[in-house]
């Protein structure tokens, strides 16, 4: 196992799903960890771990909490912009534009936030630092009901690609990153649609009946791999990591 006691990370979106479990495996392997939610997530307390409420659609609340990082701990070695949002669920004539504004907001504004105070920080230190994006496969495939859900996705691979073409001289090392389907509360989500809503619904429902998941802790493993194991670099910028039950 990789030590990286001692490496500091920024998780956005840590109360729930990918990010608290990532947030638990870096505390667990001694890394400081600072994360943010719209409310406070629950981590445990200490010394090596920083936990405030922030909203990802508000720059500054972003980058206060890459000051407050910096502040407490030196430096940011790892950024994984998490938080992201599903709905609007429906199909795309029966959106409103301020549901799919909201959206936006979130999945796409909350990365570009904090994609350009981690790229800022990198610039203004010697070192390497690595982001991950989290993507989704639905940046690469269409689903009906998810037009929201697959622009935003979509986005965040080509955001992800073109920082990595502009900062690479400069240190960064930028993936947007796939996990796979994970049992989290966007699945409950999916399962809990109609048909009208989201006309795949049934195949969601039947990978809960095969509990054909990965587990967090294996994702999370996953993307501490590619950004701090040597031997497993990913050799692409977009990356979808493989099923645990593969």
């Amino acid at each position: 196992m990789m030590d990286l006691a001692g490496k500091v990370v920024v998780i956005t979106g840590a109360s729930r799903g990918i990010g608290a479990g990532l947030a638990k495996e870096c505390i667990a392997r001694g890394m400081k960890v600072s994360v943010c939610a719209r409310s406070v997530p629950d981590v445990d307390k200490g010394d090596n771990i920083l936990a405030i409420a922030a909203d990802v659609v508000d720059a500054a609340a972003v980058q206060s909490l890459a000051d407050q990082t910096i502040d407490k701990f030196g430096q940011i070695d790892l950024w994984v912009n998490n938080a992201g949002v599903l709905p609007p669920i429906s199909p795309l004539r029966d959106c409103s534009t301020s549901d799919m504004l909201a959206h936006l907001n979130v999945n796409i504004m909350g990365v570009f936030h904090g994609t350009k105070s981690f790229v800022n920080h990198v610039r203004s230190r010697p070192g390497e630092g690595v982001l991950i994006n989290i993507s989704s496969g639905a940046s690469t495939s269409a689903y009906e009901g998810w037009g929201a859900y697959c622009a935003s996705k979509a986005a965040v691979d080509r955001l992800t690609e073109v920082v990595d073409l502009e900062e690479k001289d400069e240190g960064l090392r930028a993936y947007a990153i796939a996990p796979g389907i994970i049992d989290t509360d966007m699945q409950s989500l999916i399962r809990g649609c109609d048909e009208t809503q989201f006309p795949m619904v049934e195949k969601f429902r039947e990978l809960k009946r095969d509990k054909a998941f990965s587990s967090l802790e294996f994702v999370a493993r996953e993307l501490l791999k590619a950004a701090f194991d040597q031997d497993n670099r990913p050799e692409t910028v977009c990356v979808r990591l493989p099923s645990e039950n593969d």
